[in-house]
């Protein structure tokens, strides 16, 4: 149901010298021609309903005259007689203004039916068959064209119950817009017009599509009167909206619309009438008909511009006054502020939106009433005091204070000045109230925190300068004072470096230079030659932290600065008690090591690197032990760990070792000796290779407890690894139990090849196969003596070579490092000692 309401507003006193207050739309206008619209929606639905009946009753009694005007017209069908009934009645109930859901269902039932009616009757003229419908009710016996069934509707009357059908289901549903049943309607008005000028104009064409059967008279005046209804069945929105609009524009549009309906017809009547009379021909009479029909539109149109523009003229003079008002209005309501107008005597003329939210009022409760009428007493007694201070000085005031609203107490900035008569006499009073509560929290929380940083920035420890992008101080701590000699407060503005020797000066600037021209500068700590200046002249190292803050528009950069001379001397003790402790464990290391046998018919060369990360002492050894005058014995292990317990363990194990050689007994039982030792000793592991070698026989015999490859270098060939079963490492076997048997080999070793021992320090790095870094030992040692004497120079030249290449940066090497290089002299074509290499000899294997 649409419903129309009229607000009043209330009306404020007038401020003198300004337009009138806003008032409200005239609406009882509106509402009178919406209802006189559906009166007659209402009206045409029931002549409509009741011409269906009467064509209705024509079949049923068999009245011929309420079925056709004369015997030369055509007869309602008995089928378009129940269809209009049905279109009347939903119409009729639809056109309320008030639809119950019973009578809205029982209306859509009807316009169904009427749609299924001409529905059914243009699929028979679509498809020429017969659906059984058009003699349904009656037998017709009327029929008196061969193009003509019997009983069948005009098929301009079906398509017209069709669209009167959707229009009334569409006008029924309220959420459909207003043009889904309105232009249907103006279809149907189409359509009965087209009858009825038919009639009217004697042109049998419009009566009829083509050859087929023509519309009764009546059913045009229905389907005219059906479709006026449906047009305003809803004549608030849409299309009928327009015309039943209370404006300047209904008036307008309802005058040029009875205008187009009326004149045109009318003025072709009479061309007509005079064609008839023969007054003049069918050219002369279309020229008239057209020079009739400007000469009235353009009269209308002007008499229509005349009415406008006197309805204009009015509305524009009351709409200055009211829009004058309604920015005023605008822009207090618009205004983040509490804005109020009040006479001299305290009456409130205006008020904006902010000032009814904070007190709790509307508008209406507040206009005319004065301070005490409104607020609370205490409230009203301050508002009133703080005007009546304003008026006696004459101009206007600002003042911050604290004032208890409903919502409760706020800090607000007042401003209250006159509103003055060009005479200069005071007529109002005009009051502006900010709220400041906000900004006056956030003030009190910056000096809290303000407050909050400087008791930090006075209990750091440090002395703590804040300076600018350009390194003049800003800001010190009383730490400044003990730590450079100088107050805090004589700073201000001091360039930073001017607490830096001299001499130093250039380079500390250049340094925080740097340090801001980074993108994103992180915070850093120098300790390294800095040096801070006391007001005495002295100097003292210091370390510095870097941060910086961007603040607002400006960089600012914190520096914290910390005497760290006692840490220097702590430093220095730490480092010379550190080299004595090295070269204490770097004496005992060479003491547990013992200086290796050096034999003339056995030439070696040999290198220890100590780890960096310990005191210069490792758990890697080496032996050459003389066994008789053709064989000797060579040891190489490695104990695993680092520092004095592995040194000492490798002590223990060398001495072992050696005595064990002395003996004679072969490598494999030397290995198995050396695993019950070490099994004796608690969580260590060692790996070890023990070589025999006979100069005599031109062989090496080799045991090896999970050590590294020996490579060889023959004198006709490549260097490449000396092959011997690897058993596990040295404490790994069950000194109670069955273990991994330590396994020997013997290998050819002809004259003038060169051995090459060492540990995994040489050959093992992070990130690198260790694999490949043996094969590169190869390649570098065949390489280094290629072509060169097995001779002790020769050797210790490949020595050098071999660490340069494996060990690029010795002062950053992490694990301890054993190499020792053999060389056995070149026969002299006869064999050594009397007794030649057998050619093709292969190696032996035992246990």
């Amino acid at each position: 149901m649409h419903e129309c309401s009229v607000t009043e507003e209330q009306q404020t006193p007038e401020l003198p010298g300004a337009p009138g207050a806003k008032q409200a739309a005239d609406l009882p206008y509106q509402q009178s021609a919406l209802d006189a619209a559906r009166a007659v929606a209402r009206g045409a639905a029931l002549v409509a309903a009741v011409l269906g009946a009467a064509g209705l009753c024509g079949w049923i009694f068999g009245i011929d005259v309420l079925r056709r005007v004369g015997s030369a017209d055509t007869a309602m069908n008995a089928n378009a007689a129940v269809a209009l009934l049905a279109l009347g009645v939903s119409l009729f109930v639809v056109a309320r203004s008030r639809v119950g859901p019973w009578a809205a269902t029982a209306a859509r039932a009807a316009a169904t039916l009427a749609a299924l009616i001409g529905g059914l009757t243009i699929v028979e003229y679509a498809t020429g068959a017969g659906l059984g419908i058009d003699e349904l009710l009656f037998k017709d016996n009327m029929a008196r064209m061969a193009t003509t069934v019997p009983g069948r509707m005009a098929p301009n009357t079906a398509v017209a119950l069709v669209l009167g059908g959707v229009a009334v289901l569409c006008a029924s549903t309220s959420r459909l817009p207003a043009w889904t049943s309105q232009l249907p309607g103006l279809a149907v008005i189409v359509l009965g017009m087209l009858r009825l000028y038919g009639f009217a104009y004697a042109v049998p064409e419009l009566e009829r599509f083509g050859a087929y059967k023509g519309m009764a008279l009546y059913t045009g005046l229905a389907l005219v009167l059906l479709g006026i209804a449906a047009f305003l069945a809803r004549p608030d929105r849409g299309l009928a909206g327009l015309l039943t609009n209370a404006g300047t524009t209904g008036a307008l549009g309802r005058r040029l619309f009875v205008t187009a309906l009326v004149i045109p017809p009318l003025l072709g009547g009479l061309v007509l009438a005079g064609e008839d009379a023969g007054l003049f021909g069918t050219r002369l009479g279309t020229a008239l008909l057209v020079c009739g029909n400007v000469v009235v539109f353009a009269t209308v149109v002007f008499a229509a511009l005349g009415v406008g523009r006197r309805i204009e003229v009015a509305h524009a003079r009351a709409e200055w006054q009211v829009r004058q008002n309604e920015l005023l209005q605008a822009f207090m309501d618009h205004t983040p502020a509490i804005v109020f107008i009040k006479d001299l005597e305290g009456r409130f003329l205006a008020v904006n939106t902010m000032f009814e939210r904070s007190l709790g009022l509307t508008r209406e409760r507040v206009l005319g009433r004065r301070d005490r009428d409104v607020m609370p007493s205490g409230l009203a007694r301050q508002a009133r005091a703080a005007d009546l201070a304003m008026l006696a000085r004459g101009t206007p005031v600002q003042r911050e204070e604290r004032l208890v609203l409903p919502r409760g107490p706020r800090d607000v900035l007042t401003s209250l000045f006159p509103l003055t008569l060009p005479s200069g006499r005071h007529y109002a009073i005009c009051g502006v109230v900010i709220d400041v509560t906000e900004r006056v929290a956030a003030q009190r929380e910056v000096r809290r925190a303000d407050q909050r940083f400087l008791a930090l920035l006075e209990s750091a420890p440090d002395a703590i300068l804040i300076t600018d992008a350009c390194g003049a101080i800003v800001m010190a701590n009383a730490q400044v004072q003990r730590l450079f000699g100088r107050a805090p407060a004589t700073l201000g503005g001091t360039q930073v470096t001017d607490l830096v020797p001299v001499p130093r000066r250039r380079r500390y600037g250049r340094l925080l230079r740097a340090y801001l021209r980074q993108a994103d500068p992180k915070p850093i700590v120098l300790d390294t030659e800095l040096y801070g200046l006391h007001s005495d002249g002295g100097e003292f190292p210091v370390e510095v932290s870097v941060s910086s803050l961007q603040a607002e528009q400006e960089t600012l950069v914190f520096l914290t600065v910390r005497d760290i001379t006692e840490r220097r001397q702590v430093e220095a003790e730490r480092a010379e008690r550190y080299e004595e402790h090295r070269r204490i464990a770097h004496t005992l290391q060479h003491s547990l090591m013992g200086e290796p046998a050096r034999l003339p018919h056995l030439p070696t060369a040999h290198r220890y690197l100590a780890s960096v990360q310990d005191p210069g002492v490792g758990g890697d050894w080496f032996d050459v032990i003389l066994l008789d005058r053709d064989r000797t014995g060579i040891v190489v292990g490695d104990v695993m760990g680092r520092g004095l317990e592995a040194a000492a363990v490798m002590g223990q194990l060398r001495a072992a070792s050696h005595a064990l050689a002395r003996t004679g007994i072969p490598p494999s039982r030397l290995m198995a000796g050396l695993d019950a030792f070490v099994g004796d000793l608690a969580d260590q592991l060692v790996t070890c290779v023990y070589l025999v070698i006979d100069q005599s026989a031109h062989d090496v015999t080799l045991c090896s407890a999970g050590h590294l490859p020996v490579i060889v270098l023959p004198p006709d060939g490549p260097a490449r690894r000396l092959w011997a079963p690897v058993a596990v490492p040295l404490g790994v076997n069950d000194p109670c139990g069955p273990g991994v048997p330590f396994q020997q080999t013997t290998q050819p070793l002809p004259p003038g090849s060169t051995l090459a021992l060492y540990t995994d320090g040489l050959v093992e790095r992070p990130g690198t196969d260790i694999e490949e870094q043996i094969d590169v030992l190869a390649r570098t040692l065949h390489s280094a003596l290629r072509g060169a004497p097995a001779d002790p120079d020769s050797l210790d030249q490949a020595a050098d070579r071999l660490l340069g290449t494996l060990i690029p940066d010795t002062a950053t090497h992490d694990d301890d490092v054993t190499l020792l290089l053999i060389g056995l002299p070149a026969s002299d074509g006869t064999g050594s000692r009397g007794k030649r290499v057998r050619p093709g000899a292969s190696g032996t294997f035992s246990s």
